[in-house]
């Protein structure tokens, strides 16, 4: 019984033995995750300054009185579309027309006394040769002669004035564009002399967007394009397009059409304006817009996919690929969004390597495997 007992005891000890030492063991060492990288390179890229700008009416006209009396009616439509001279009110036109048939007696008045004074002329001429009639007396009908030719010109004046206060008493569009609401009603009483506003015109095809750049900035583009870091082709036509209030684009591009030459004292900044078409009345004047000015293409502009960048609320970061195959996150400032492209202004070299697929399993300062044959081309997605 004694040997028995003794071998079970052993054969316990060498088990307990043999799970201690599996205990001790440690597990194996996982692979290094598979990644792709994109190595970084210099490339063309566009050059785009945003800034935010108002819309504004290429024309606007104040429609005024241009005569004084009541407003009989508003012939047009408000917020619709008017061509240049269409009637848009119509003023009482009876004191005008009054005055204008005065001024038409006056003249036919003028040109009957001067015709009589132009045949006393002609029948003195051969008088006063012989000596029938004084020197003086033909000199007083020459001199009423002209004088009646003076009265003629002053009345037909005098009509004139009177038959351009009628044609006012119609007043009409001075450009074509959106009418806006009335600022008179019928039976309201409107004054030339204190130019009562009627309504307005705006010419809303093309439309202006007007916006400003800060000195500094303006005079660094400058710099840049002096030095041939960015080309641009034609400085008369540069691109702009628009980013509406909801943040989606407009979908006619425009051109810059002004830059002030001189320097805003109170804020340092330079008014710019661009052009852009406006066929379906789409922007309005007075609204917010932000303007992508493409000033050129920077010849040695940095550029990474759109997936490797991660933007967190502290930073924004990348992942390189650094000494050892070791994964660096790198802190990086961006520019534009270009296609599936973010625009690198700070953060990277050219030649470094950054990760853009199986970032989900990388960390930083741990070792990862670029897989082969899988690197990606300078800008590819």
């Amino acid at each position: 019984m004694l040997p028995s007992r003794e071998l079970r005891a052993g054969t316990l000890i060498a088990l307990l033995t043999a799970l201690a030492g599996c205990g001790g063991s440690a597990p194996p060492t996982p692979p290094p995750p598979e990644i792709q990288v994109v190595t970084i390179a210099p490339q063309a890229v566009t050059n785009v300054v945003e800034l935010p700008g108002r819309v504004q009416a290429v024309r606007t006209a104040e429609v005024r009185a241009r005569v004084d009396g009541i407003v009989e009616r508003r012939l047009y439509e408000e917020g619709t579309d008017v061509s240049a001279g269409q009637a848009l009110f119509r003023i009482d036109p009876r004191e005008r027309q009054a005055a204008y048939n005065a001024a038409v007696g006056a003249l036919d008045r003028a040109r009957a006394a001067a015709n009589n004074a132009g045949q006393v002329v002609k029948r003195y001429e051969p008088l006063v040769g012989q000596r029938a009639i004084s020197r003086q007396e033909y000199e007083a009908a020459t001199a009423a002669s002209l004088q009646g030719q003076a009265d003629v010109a002053s009345a037909r004046a005098q009509l004139d004035r009177a038959k351009l206060d009628l044609e006012y008493t119609t007043v009409r569009a001075p450009i074509a564009g959106r009418a806006g609401r009335a600022d008179v009603t019928e039976g309201a009483l409107v004054s030339a002399s204190q130019a009562t506003l009627m309504t307005r015109v705006e010419q809303l095809d093309p439309v202006y967007v007007n916006f400003s750049q800060s000195s500094s900035d303006l005079l660094k583009v400058r710099r840049d394009m002096q030095a041939g870091k960015i080309a641009v082709q034609n400085l008369n036509r540069v691109r702009v397009t628009l980013i509406l209030e909801d943040g989606t684009p407009y979908p006619i591009p425009g051109h810059l059409n002004f830059l002030d030459l001189s320097v805003d004292e109170s804020t340092g900044t330079v008014s710019l304006r661009a052009e852009f078409p406006n066929p379906q009345r789409f922007l309005l004047p007075g609204q917010f817009v932000r303007a992508r000015i493409e000033a050129g293409l920077d010849q040695r502009g940095l550029v990474v996919p759109q997936r490797a960048v991660q933007v967190t609320a502290k930073d924004t970061t990348v992942f390189v690929v650094g000494a050892n195959n070791m994964a660096v996150a790198r802190p990086v400032k961006l520019g534009d969004l270009q296609g599936g492209n973010w625009i690198v202004l700070s953060g990277l070299k050219v030649g470094e390597r950054v990760i853009v697929d199986g970032i989900q399993k990388v960390r930083p300062g741990a070792p990862v495997r670029i897989a082969p044959d899988r690197q990606l081309a300078p800008g590819q997605r």
